[in-house]
């Protein structure tokens, strides 16, 4: 029991020390083995309640590795921050389980397709349904090494998923056999496979890394504000006309003849803004104040709306009721004006989980009331719009509005792109979480949007990081954590189409043709049958 409650602990300490953007993502790669080894230990020995020790030992790694990643949700909400750590390892902890009674009626090579496919089809689920939680999708780990995944631009996040399991099982194959015949040279031979494996990959990336220059692309000036307020003790306790102050104040400083896209955070404009009185809003008429005297700027950024509703013909899954005859739509919401065109409006679309969406509400409500999971942000039902906008700037330049956490969509942030986009912006707003990891792994995550897509990134953040990040991932500029203040940058403008821009995330979609192909086989095949 002790030497599996090590090899459990064992695991998750190592996924932990992995996780950007403290750790070393190298130690991924052999991170499963005890958990591998503590499993195939307890279906050898065929002991009872084996599927229950499996579920239980698995259960300890996952917690271990959620509560060290993600812990600091607490300063946002301890309930939130439990029930994402519980709920988390409860899932990966099913995974686990599930592979462990399929492992009993299959091959190796085949139970090891399984996992695989069965943990590359988990991750997608969380990027798809209600409880959407893709924080510790294994490929966002090297989102600090960019130099070693260049060509995520084939692959997507994915692709780093499926390089970690391949190697936790090459590895721990070998220390099978080493374990059952004592022969050194099965260790040398895994070394010069793992050599292999993790070098090669890493050496085409370092190759790309060099061989990529956006030197002679036309450039996209922009002026990115962050105005440090506070959201627990300032923001909503101080109106818009004093923060278009702020604003107008951090852009004056630096404004030039030649910049072309001013961005501000996350709703930065917070009031509450009704939609059908945006035109008499402060927050238009603040924003074009900023840019006066500068006619080719456009000015981005972010506010809340709201739109009220008085019939029920016009009520929507996300319309949140107020008294009868009286509902409403909330949005999170990014907003473009200048001093020429139509101004350009795009609505939140990619939820986070509680704050901004009650999931499944018919079968959740009854049970936990209106409790929230605060992820960051203000406690509502959000509605959202079908389409990824894009904005179109004075010179015909095409933004991508990316409000704070779908940044960590990787496919999503390609319908962007796909709709012409050509750098993205991110505004956002993570003082939720204080001076934690919560923020550093977020800018970090960007870096992997910058990879896949090619496209430069901007990204205005209320309290830090902001940043600008070019189509390889390196951030050539950034404004530190509770520091007020702006960034003038110049990144280039690419319209080039990548793979994975292209055909989204396909690795996903193979895994779920394998899982069922080998669910089919381990189920429909003879007991015994090789």
């Amino acid at each position: 029991m002790i030497k599996k409650l090590i090899a459990s602990g064992l695991s998750g300490i190592l996924l932990s020390l992995a996780w950007p953007t403290y750790g070393f993502p190298l130690l991924l790669f052999i991170a499963f083995i005890p958990l591998l080894w503590l499993e195939y230990d307890i279906r050898q020995a065929e002991e009872k309640k084996g599927g229950l020790q499996v579920f239980l030992y698995s259960y300890l790694t996952f917690f271990i590795w959620n509560f060290v990643t993600t812990s600091w949700l607490y300063y946002s909400t301890p309930f939130g921050m439990w029930f994402a750590v519980a709920v988390n390892s409860l899932l990966m902890s099913f995974i686990f389980l599930i592979y462990h009674f399929l492992a009993k009626r299959v091959p190796f090579h085949i139970s090891a397709i399984f996992l695989t496919s069965l943990w590359i089809s988990f991750e997608n689920l969380h990027l798809q349904w209600e409880f959407s939680w893709p924080w510790l999708n294994l490929g966002n780990a090297f989102s600090e090494y960019y130099h070693w995944i260049q060509w995520y631009e084939f692959t997507g996040t994915f692709g780093g998923t499926l390089w970690v399991w391949i190697l936790n099982f090459i590895i721990f194959k070998s220390v099978l056999l080493y374990l059952q015949h004592k022969d050194i040279a099965i260790l040398r031979g895994v070394a010069i496979k793992a050599l292999l494996l993790i070098g090669i990959p890493i050496g085409i990336s370092y190759y790309m890394f060099y061989q990529l220059s956006y030197e002679d692309e036309p450039q996209l000036e922009t002026l990115i504000l962050q105005p440090n307020i506070n959201p627990y003790t300032e923001k909503y306790n101080t109106n818009d006309r004093s923060i278009g102050e702020v604003l107008n104040r951090l852009t004056q400083e630096k404004i030039s003849s030649t910049t072309e896209l001013v961005l501000a955070p996350e709703t930065v404009f917070a009031d509450g803004t009704e939609l059908s009185q945006w035109d008499f809003s402060f927050g238009k008429n603040l924003s074009l104040k900023t840019i006066n005297g500068h006619p080719q700027v456009n000015f981005l950024g972010g506010i809340s709306f709201y739109e009220k509703i008085t019939s029920e013909e016009n009520v929507q899954k996300q319309t949140n009721f107020v008294k009868e005859g009286l509902w409403y739509n909330d949005y999170n919401s990014a907003f473009m004006v200048n001093a020429k065109d139509e101004d350009q409006i795009y609505h939140k679309s990619k939820l986070v989980v509680g704050v901004e969406n009650f999931p499944y509400q018919s079968v959740l409500k009854p049970i936990l009331g209106d409790a929230m999971i605060d992820l960051g942000g203000t406690v509502a039902m959000k509605t959202t719009q079908e389409d990824r906008e894009v904005f179109h700037t004075l010179q015909n330049h095409r933004i991508a509005p990316i409000i704070c956490y779908e940044s960590v969509y990787g496919e999503y942030v390609t319908g962007y792109v796909r709709n012409e986009a050509q750098v993205l912006a991110i505004i956002t707003n993570d003082a939720w979480w204080g001076n934690t990891q919560g923020h550093q792994q977020h800018l970090s995550y960007a870096r992997l949007r910058a990879i896949e897509n090619r496209r430069s990134v901007v990204r205005s953040a209320n309290t830090g990081i902001s940043a600008a990040i070019n189509p390889k991932g390196e951030i050539i500029e950034s404004l530190g954590y509770e520091k007020q203040g702006s960034l003038l940058v110049n990144v280039p403008i690419v319209k080039k189409i990548t793979f994975y821009v292209r055909y989204g995330d396909y690795i996903a979609r193979i895994s779920l043709f394998m899982l069922i192909f080998v669910l089919l086989f381990a189920y429909t095949r003879r007991r015994g049958e090789v």
